[in-house]
């Protein structure tokens, strides 16, 4: 299940709410802006909050009273099948109401909410009072085949008549059902396809482990297009599956999850497969395939896999060219929580320079998401509550590289990473130094963490944007740090740029060990510019301190800057407009010449 939102309208609910988190891990504190503080989320629209949350299927938990809850949502009710549990909890903790959801396990989620309260859920499903139980929603582990026919079945239930179980399940057997062996109506728990009828439900457990092993995908440029694996990648695998479920007689339902070792997890055709049969990718590592090797006495991995995730038998196996797969059912539905571990997924990520009010709604989602924080101490800083709750792993500002590795080595633990940078990840931050990392070590078992950057507002666009539109023509964006390049590079690239006109954002442009640089790369500029270009200083974007200010290149010293300032220094075409409070805009204008749009 999604992770649940919590919604908060006032500071006196937020105790209640810290109750409920606690058994709901992953769940969100979304609380309303200016009458709520230390939340996940802030918002200033309840209405579309909600709808939105809603509408993605997130759970909604709402300390507020049931009648706001039902009048937001009202416009949205359409499919009960697909509706995402909603609950009211009194602000005092003394009432748990489930509103929406049955068939999503609201009744469950409202039991455990009232459990960590004390206090009783108001259920009122008459099935689940009567019998404890609800047949629409199985617990975890369980599928319906025929929910169409699950409420008349539950009705004749209540109405007198008795049920047969075929097959065993503990939640059925522990329940008040009136079970009779001789009754006509049956439920009936199998991995196998049944013909189901009125009078017989039939639920399939998620037994049947899948597990293959293959040989390397093809090179990179006969398998990827854009980054987007080629259509029609892994049909033959799905097929083979798919016909060894048929020839087994197991319905692809009773599938828990694709299972594989660690060195296959980049094939593509893992994925294909799980996503065919709509289920999670589980990997083992090779010493724990190693080991189910040994007690079982075969050197087949797809075989190891399905053995260590089901614990049960083996039931078919086969093989394609490079592709092998086996099958093998488990006595009792597999946790796919605790069985092995997932892919692991890596994303660069880019704060903006400062405040939250800068950071993107991918950024935001993604610190929302993620398991564990990586960077430099007051980068993480930056993500405010975001970050509560995850680990953090803080290191030295020059220690990209090895900040990237261990990125790459949590992630390969199937967590998910986020890399913190400020800026954009991509503009002398931490994105090129986690690829750096990636080609140079080339480790196995990184080839099949799903990677992604999610960019961020740079500081020389938010310098840009707070003084007007320096960058409005051709720009280029140079650092004077000479660590890890020659100065002898900077100042041709520098010259380089003088020459060819360009406006030039400098990075990294004074520390305490580098005071001289900037001094050059003024002299530098001297040659092809006038004394009176103009020149801005942004120090401290979206931050305390904040400061943007309009010098000339003649004026500009190493005393003006630091390592949190960033330069815009204008081209020869470079403007500057003086307003009424004494401050100025600055820009550059798209035409060069009069009547000509470059």
């Amino acid at each position: 299940m999604t992770p649940a939102v919590i919604v908060l309208l006032g500071a006196n609910s937020i105790p209640v709410a810290k109750k409920i988190i606690s058994v709901l891990p992953g769940a969100q504190l979304y609380g309303l802006a200016g009458r709520t503080s230390d939340v996940d989320v802030s918002f200033t629209e309840f209405g579309t909050t909600l709808r939105e949350l809603f509408a993605n299927g997130t759970p909604i938990i709402g300390i507020c009273a049931t009648g706001i809850l039902i009048r937001t949502l009202a416009p949205l009710l359409a499919n009960k099948r697909q509706e995402p549990p909603v609950i009211a909890v009194a602000e005092d903790g003394s009432a748990v109401v489930p509103l929406l959801g049955g068939l999503n396990g609201v009744n469950n989620l409202a039991r455990q909410i009232a459990s960590v309260l004390d206090v009783k859920p108001a259920i009122t499903t008459t099935g689940d009072i009567r019998f404890g139980i609800a047949l629409e929603d199985p617990p975890a582990g369980y599928r319906l085949a025929n929910p169409e026919y699950a409420k008349s079945f539950m009705s004749d239930l209540l109405a007198g008549h008795s049920v047969r179980l075929e097959g065993d399940a503990a939640w059925l057997r522990n329940s008040s059902l009136p079970i009779d062996q001789d009754a006509e109506r049956v439920i009936q728990i199998t991995e196998k396809p049944v013909v189901s009828t009125s009078a017989r439900l039939v639920y399939h457990p998620a037994t049947v482990a899948i597990g293959v092993s293959c040989t390397p995908p093809p090179p990179a440029s006969r398998l990827w297009r854009g980054g987007v694996a080629k259509p029609g990648w892994g049909s033959e695998e799905i097929a083979l599956v798919e016909q060894m479920l048929a020839d087994a007689e197991l319905a692809p339902v009773s599938v828990a999850g694709v299972f594989a070792s660690t060195l296959d997890a980049a094939n593509p055709a893992l994925q294909a497969i799980a996503d065919a049969l709509n289920v999670p990718i589980r990997f083992f590592t090779t010493d724990e395939i190693a080991a189910v090797m040994s007690q079982n006495n075969t050197a087949d991995v797809a075989m190891a896999a399905a053995l260590a995730a089901s614990s049960g038998r083996l039931v078919m196996q086969r093989q394609l060219s490079g592709f092998n797969c086996a099958m093998a059912i488990a006595p009792l539905p597999i946790d796919i929580n605790t069985t092995g571990k997932p892919r692991g997924r890596l994303a660069i990520i880019g704060t903006g320079p400062g405040g939250g009010d800068w950071m993107s709604p991918q950024v935001k989602e993604i610190l929302r998401n993620a398991t564990d924080l990586v960077g430099y101490s007051t980068y993480l800083g930056l993500v405010g509550s975001l970050g509560n709750g995850k680990r953090w792993h803080e290191s030295d500002n020059r220690e990209e590289l090895a900040r990237g590795q261990m990125a790459l080595d949590l992630a390969a633990e199937g967590r998910f990473v986020a890399v913190v940078s400020s800026g954009d990840p991509g503009i002398y931050a931490m994105a090129a130094a986690v690829f750096e990392v990636l080609e140079r070590e080339a480790k196995p078992e990184w080839q099949g963490i799903e990677i992604q950057v999610a960019p961020g507002i740079s500081a020389m666009q938010a310098a840009a944007a707070k003084i007007g539109a320096p960058l409005g023509h051709d720009f280029c964006a140079i650092s004077l740090s000479d660590i890890l390049k020659p100065w002898s590079i900077i100042e041709q690239r520098i010259t380089a740029a003088a020459q060819a006109d360009f406006v030039i954002a400098f990075y990294n442009p004074v520390s305490k060990q580098r005071i001289w640089q900037l001094a050059e790369t003024r002299n530098i500029l001297l040659r092809y510019r006038h004394p009176d270009t103009t020149v801005v200083l942004a120090r401290n974007l979206g931050r305390d301190g904040e400061s943007v200010e309009v010098y000339t290149l003649e004026d500009l010293a190493p005393e003006l800057a630091d390592m949190r300032t960033v330069i815009l220094v204008g081209s020869s075409k470079t403007r500057m407009i003086q307003r009424c409070d004494g401050s100025v805009w600055v820009y550059t204008p798209r035409r060069y010449d009069e009547g000509k749009t470059p």
